[in-house]
């Protein structure tokens, strides 16, 4: 839908706000997962409007080109590639009683877009999944799918995730966190360096506040622990630290349905390609091999459902998530880490997980827009 076509007129079908890109590292991934949803979404039952985040964090009306938002030969895609203009910005609804989305641009009077029944926040990282994208639906009045600020907030940093874990009785690995002021001064770095010595090697130095993939290195040395660190600020200045595990990787997606959350059949990552874990080259260019269902006991398959399920809980999450799990060489179960957004992408675990549970792209994407369409915003 071009911005001269915009129209305020409301349709019988709800109208999705499909909201993707963002200011985190993460950009990339957002947008090709906007690009499969924008192929799966019905759209005899549903009206959509593309709203992209450039890098910069404008608001940009976006073409429902789903074909250029994937990544093609190694190239990631960008909102700004796909952006109908190169200045203006759509603004969402500033306070409740009003859902009406907004073009601006220098120079001309504001054109309505027309009102939005739910937003569906595809963004992955910061300033997006990490819930300030969700207060600002919140003072909008403005229904969304997933999760809400506490749970985001929570999911997206791993120190309180784990916290918050084992306050649960749910099994957790061993960590340090760095924070900022810490690793600034020689006398922080050097206590740093020695509360990682005693997590033994190999560990993995990751950003806190980050997704699953992106500025996380595995450390064989702890000659290369400061070259770790510094990579991992890139993306953000307060770090963990974890001990390195034996064991098998395991994910389960976890759905909100009407009797409450169900557990999806769980998959394993098999990382290949000469990859010693499952960064973003193995996961999004050489796609590494996620083998659904995983190869597990009966015993083993009701155990994880089950854990998981406790920990959608323990954060408070609601709508989705993925959680993924160590599934040690003793045979104990251990949480890597939560994701309240998780992607789906073409490769995407979550969505292939509900299919092979009997939930196919198009419906689970149904079931999400219905679930938040029948949530009310605010305390609840």
């Amino acid at each position: 839908m071009s911005i001269e076509q915009s129209s305020p007129n409301r349709s019988a079908k709800p109208r999705v706000a499909l909201v993707f890109g963002g200011r985190s590292s993460e950009h990339a991934i957002s947008v090709t997962t906007a690009g499969s949803v924008l192929r799966a979404i019905d759209r005899e039952k549903y009206d959509v409007l593309p709203i992209g985040i450039t890098h910069e964090g404008r608001w940009a009306l976006v073409s429902d080109e789903p074909s250029k938002m994937a990544i093609t030969d190694g190239r990631l895609p960008d909102v700004a590639h796909v952006a109908e203009a190169v200045e203006g910005q759509v603004a969402l609804p500033v306070g409740p009683g009003s859902r009406e989305v907004v073009w601006s641009e220098p120079g001309a009077a504001p054109k309505a877009l027309g009102d939005v029944d739910v937003v569906f926040p595809l963004l992955h990282g910061p300033w997006g999944e990490d819930g300030t994208l969700q207060g600002l639906l919140e003072l909008s009045g403005v229904p969304y799918v997933g999760n809400g600020v506490l749970s985001s907030a929570v999911g997206m940093d791993k120190e309180f995730t784990k916290r918050v874990l084992a306050s649960h009785g749910l099994g957790v690995g061993r960590y340090t966190v760095v924070r900022p002021r810490e690793w600034e001064s020689e006398a922080g770095r050097t206590a740093v360096r020695e509360r990682v010595a005693e997590l033994g090697l190999p560990l993995f130095v990751k950003p806190c506040r980050a997704g699953s993939s992106m500025g996380i290195t595995k450390v064989k040395d702890l000659a290369d622990l400061d070259a770790a660190i510094e990579e991992a600020r890139r993306h953000d200045p307060k770090l963990i630290i974890e001990a390195g595990v034996s064991g098998r990787e395991i994910e389960c997606g976890v759905l909100e349905f009407e009797d409450g959350p169900r557990a999806s059949v769980p998959a394993e990552v098999l990382v290949g390609g000469g990859y010693e874990f499952y960064d973003f080259e193995a996961k999004y260019i050489d796609s590494s091999e996620v083998r659904i269902p995983a190869e597990l006991s009966a015993e083993e398959t009701a155990e994880i459902r089950r854990q998981a399920i406790a920990a959608f809980e323990a954060l408070g999450c609601e709508g989705l998530a993925r959680v993924d799990f160590f599934l040690l060489d003793d045979g104990s179960w251990m949480i890597n880490e939560i994701n309240t957004m998780p992607g789906f992408t073409p490769i995407s675990a979550y969505p292939k997980m509900w299919e092979a549970t009997g939930l196919s792209y198009p419906e689970l994407i149904d079931r999400l827009l219905q679930t938040a369409l029948r949530r009310s915003t605010g305390l609840r």
